[in-house]
């Protein structure tokens, strides 16, 4: 039924979580993974940064997401599932629209991604990249929430 699903990955445990659902879907259905992860605030870091120090952080930054989407692929593929990978950049504008723009584009049909599951006032400080991904989203999305933590 789903053949390529989109996974977006910010080295959250949540987005890990994500990840290992995305990976049991893909391997029942015989489809595909497209690992997506998103540099963003792009404008704060410029603004924090000299222009020598801004391309050090941008370096460090663009490593942290190449080793990020390494390290899920491998996970990925030891698991028997396809796995291709996409690191994009979002100098203005929302995650959430790099999101259902790279499901667009890349012909996913159903996006697989975690959620804190927010609630009040944190929800409205923070938002919600995952409600504005269902909103816009041409396909299917599944949210998976982040496991209880234990007392």
């Amino acid at each position: 039924m789903y053949q390529h699903i989109l996974v977006p990955l910010d080295g959250s445990a949540t987005a890990e979580r994500g990840l290992r659902e995305a990976m049991r879907l893909a391997a029942e259905q015989k489809g595909k993974l497209r690992l997506l992860h998103v540099i963003d605030n792009l404008p704060m870091l410029m603004d924090m940064a000299a222009a020598s120090s801004f391309e050090t952080t941008m370096r460090e930054v663009r490593a942290y997401g190449e080793a990020l989407l390494a390290k899920s692929r491998k996970t990925a593929t030891e698991a028997g599932v396809e796995t291709e990978t996409v690191l994009r950049e979002v100098m203005q504008g929302r995650v959430a629209d790099v999101v259902v723009d790279e499901a667009g584009k890349s012909g996913c049909d159903l996006i697989v991604m975690g959620t804190h599951g927010r609630r009040g006032f944190s929800r409205l400080a923070l938002g919600s990249d995952a409600d504005l991904v269902v909103r816009g989203s041409p396909v299917p999305v599944l949210l998976v929430r982040n496991e209880p933590v234990d007392a």
